[in-house]
């Protein structure tokens, strides 16, 4: 008999949908996420980025042709399609997969980034949105982080936290979101898990996503990152915000790493 048929016909709700996100590959299940960000009359952004972020080139290249394969279409088009403005061009990018991934870091180069992204979001009305791109989706990562610690230290206390250079307009919260991963991917996804679950309700599609997804990459880092930003380990913030067997199932993948 065919798992996934009999997964349907005995399970429901949020168990049904983890197990059966539990039997795809990993570039398999964060196609079929992207695909579920564009569905519908609105777009997920926030779902886009925080995939689109979370890949190295590899990963992305790797969704991109299981996306192809279940889809029959081409990731970059249904982006295309879906997206517009700004973040299309952010999306976008991302989505090329041609940063420098090398950990060499030459100090000039640094220097230089931290100068044009102070004159591109500190020392400026708005924000130079080409250039925070250029610097954050196409630099290595390591000379990334090396600007940002620049940036930092050097922008005469106007800015205390590199987040604080944004655009009124919402694809400034996607560069943050880009600068976070940069500076540090475990404490990212500790955050964002935090998000799916804090207040009224849960967003149980984003805290699947991040459970599934990095249970095999990170998920010892990002338990560690979550207790010591909250106080309080996953274990305990999962058991109190979800139930039944649902529950059970994420805390059984979190125990075991």
């Amino acid at each position: 008999k065919d798992l996934m048929a009999e997964f349907k016909s005995e399970l429901s709700a949020n168990f049904l949908r983890l197990c059966k996100c539990l039997l795809l590959s990993l570039p398999q299940y964060l196609a079929k996420e992207l695909k579920r960000a564009m569905k519908g009359s609105g777009t997920d952004e926030r779902a886009l980025v925080e995939i689109l972020v979370g890949l190295d080139n590899k990963g992305i290249a790797e969704v991109k042709r299981s996306y192809k394969s279940i889809f029959e279409a081409e990731l970059e088009r249904e982006i295309v399609s879906e997206t517009s403005g700004d973040f299309k061009r952010l999306a976008l990018s991302l989505l090329q997969g041609s940063r420098d991934e090398t950990e060499n870091v030459d100090n000039e180069v640094a220097k230089e980034d931290a100068v044009e992204l102070f004159n591109a979001g500190i020392n400026r009305f708005g924000t130079d949105e080409s250039k925070f791109n250029s610097i954050f989706v196409l630099a290595k990562l390591s000379a990334s982080q090396n600007g940002i610690r620049r940036v930092q230290t050097g922008s005469g206390g106007r800015c205390r936290k590199v987040h604080q250079i944004r655009n009124v307009r919402r694809t400034g919260t996607w560069f943050i979101s880009i600068v976070k991963r940069i500076k540090n991917t475990p404490t990212y996804f500790a955050e964002e898990l935090y998000k799916s679950m804090k207040g009224l309700g849960t967003d149980d599609d984003q805290l699947v996503r991040i459970i599934v997804w990095r249970s095999e990459i990170d998920l010892v880092e990002i338990k560690g990152a979550f207790a010591s930003l909250y106080a309080k380990s996953l274990h305990e913030y999962i058991r109190e915000d979800t139930s039944g067997d649902f529950r059970s199932l994420l805390l059984t993948i979190i125990k075991d790493k």
